[in-house]
């Protein structure tokens, strides 16, 4: 339980982000309506600073910190390659999918796809982008902030759930893509304070470096130092996995994901979201540090007898003490933190949360809008489409709270998401590549790639679920069993594609690169500004941090 000045902190700042979001969503001049173009892009007037501020913010909720700090604690620093690879993957979207998604005009990445591909296409990944922000965006995300409100203030799980939801709804309902990239704005900096107090206060505990590697050493527990782990290591993410897995994730993820990429489509021009994606990318680095590590310092300071987990013991089913780990941060907050700083670190804890739902719904209400309601009615107004798209962010909301139960069965929050992703992941990652690199990719190639790699995954999926570890499917870890999930749908479209050849229409004839370097041949901003600098120096530092913590 927290204090009473943490608790008025806490709700002066959930009042103060739903004022910000209604006042910066509904500014325009009188009389003037919301037009679709403002409500679901704000306008394409977002400008690099605001865009990779708002990426981070998409990506890093309430979960990631729950999640991360969970898997340091557990595995030290290695889920940390989920945040240092997702630096590789935003390049390639900055370099590689952002000049064709600016320069078509495309308000969604499914109307990327009918102008690649065809209108099949167009619907099946509308349909899989909603079903995958309700239940990986904003049904996880609520999941990791009820645990950690439920511990720190005693109120039921589902009851905060349901007032944060209606408060984030509240704002982005009604205010937009402006309102929701606004608030990120303001959370993303809130997020990071937050996480680097909690670092510091716990890093003093330790006593440094030596003394945490001198306890590491007495557990036989230095490999949780290591981001880089051999092949056949028990995680389940060793070297190979992670190289080979990751960017079939990554790539459906930040570059191929409606909800992330949303923010990017409302861009000033090219050369904002370029630099704003990269913008995110150097961010990205933070994560390792400020998410990863305080986990392995609450693990150094159990070990060492200066932290007190027995609220977190229970006793298993064989009579043996089992330590739960999804609250560890809230233990972290309430015994590392002096009064009145816990506030702050709660309010961090809710930018996360906040800004993840918000932007899932706004990406959800776009989706509804224009790929769904438009299609069947292309005729209707801008005051239609905003109106059903805010009945859908309303629907979502309601679905997502109801899935909570089935979520809440996985013992690790973050494997929970990332093994939901893995099985959703390639056949997207594949129709956009190959639709990206290969001309001859086909538009019926592509449709039977989206249908049968999703059943593939799905039953894949249930077959783990129902069996578990029993059949041989069940014994491959994850981010493996998405490369070969990708293989399998390459395979699909390559053959499809070659019993059903293209037939180019002129405006997919201008949608996929000719060579790798085609991309390249933008000039960019001079100076430091420059998209190819900033890419060569993020792949720089990311080098030698992989290096240094292999």
């Amino acid at each position: 339980m927290i204090s009473t000045t943490d608790i008025v902190i806490t709700i002066a700042y959930i009042l103060f982000i739903v004022t910000i979001g209604l006042w910066s969503g509904t500014r325009k001049k009188k009389n003037e309506e919301t037009t679709s173009g403002e409500y679901f892009l704000a306008g394409k007037t977002l400008k690099w600073p605001m865009i990779g501020l708002a990426l981070f913010a998409t990506n890093i909720s309430c979960l990631h910190l729950v999640s991360l700090a969970q898997s340091g604690f557990d595995s030290g620093l290695l889920n940390g390659n989920f945040e240092w690879m997702a630096a590789f993957t935003l390049i390639l979207l900055a370099l590689l999918f952002i000049p064709f998604y600016i320069r078509s005009g495309i308000s969604t990445l499914p109307d990327f796809l009918e102008r690649r591909y065809n209108r099949a296409c167009r619907d099946w990944l509308a349909l899989i982008s909603i079903l995958s922000a309700i239940i990986i965006h904003i049904a996880f995300s609520f999941l990791a902030g009820g645990i950690v409100l439920e511990t720190l203030f005693g109120i039921d799980m589902y009851v905060s759930i349901v007032v944060i939801a209606l408060l984030t709804g509240l704002y982005t309902i009604i205010g937009g893509l402006r309102a929701v990239v606004v608030t990120e704005t303001i959370q993303s900096l809130v997020l990071i304070t937050g996480a680097i107090i909690i670092t510091y206060f716990a890093w003093n505990k330790v006593g440094g470096w030596d003394h945490m590697t001198a306890i590491l050493q007495k557990e036989n527990a230095m490999d949780k130092l290591s981001m880089v782990r051999p092949i056949g290591d028990k995680s389940g993410m060793s070297w190979i996995a992670v190289f080979l897995g990751y960017p079939v994730l990554g790539i459906w993820y930040w570059c191929a994901d409606q909800t992330i990429v949303q923010r990017v489509l409302g861009a000033k021009d090219e050369n904002h979201a370029r630099v704003g994606s990269l913008f995110c990318g150097f961010i990205k680095i933070l994560p390792v540090f400020i998410f990863v590590l305080p986990g392995l310092f609450s693990y150094i300071l159990y070990k060492s007898g200066t932290m007190d987990l027995s609220s977190l013991q229970t006793v298993g089913a064989n009579g043996e003490t089992v330590l739960n780990t999804k609250g560890i941060y809230t233990l972290m907050i309430t015994q590392l933190l002096p009064k009145g700083l816990v506030g702050i670190l709660v309010a961090a804890l809710l930018s996360g949360l906040m800004s993840q739902i918000a932007g899932a719904l706004n990406s959800i209400a776009t989706l509804s809008s224009y790929d769904l309601y438009k299609r069947f009615k292309p005729k209707t107004s801008d005051k239609k489409l905003v109106s059903v798209g805010r009945w859908s962010a309303g629907i979502a909301l309601a679905v997502s709270i109801g899935l909570l139960p089935l979520l809440n069965s996985y013992e690790s929050l973050f494997n929970g998401i990332n093994d939901v992703i893995a099985h959703i992941a390639p056949p997207i990652t594949c129709v956009f590549l190959l639709g990206v690199f290969w001309k001859k990719a086909s538009a019926k190639g592509a449709q039977y790639t989206l249908l049968l790699g999703s059943i593939i995954g799905a039953g894949v999926f249930a077959i783990n679920k129902v069996y578990g570890a029993e059949t041989l499917i069940g014994k491959i870890p994850f981010m493996m069993m998405a490369f070969y999930l990708f293989c399998i749908c390459v395979l699909i479209q390559v053959i499809f594609s070659y019993i059903y050849p293209v037939k180019h229409t002129a405006q997919s004839e201008t949608l996929y690169w000719t060579s790798i370097w085609e991309p390249l041949k933008s000039k960019g901003w001079r100076g430091i500004g420059n998209y190819k600098f900033l890419s060569m120096l993020l792949l720089a530092i990311m080098g030698v941090l992989y290096v240094y913590f292999k």
